[in-house]
């Protein structure tokens, strides 16, 4: 398969997805930012935490 019926292929597909509307698009955005974030908030905490306690176990040990 050669690059360019790929790109005709694409193109051709593409055309026939049926794409949500912006009413439903942009709630949807919003959402996955808001969990992407409190998920990146969680991990950071829990980094900190186990960075914390790590540090704790390190100075008790000497």
């Amino acid at each position: 398969m050669g690059l360019k019926k790929f790109t005709t292929d694409v193109v051709k597909e593409g055309k026939r997805v049926r794409w949500p509307k912006a009413e439903v698009l942009i709630p949807s955005i919003v959402v996955v930012l808001v969990i992407s974030f409190l998920t990146g908030l969680i991990l950071f905490g829990e980094d900190a935490l186990g960075k914390a306690l790590i540090d704790i176990l390190k100075n008790n040990t000497k």
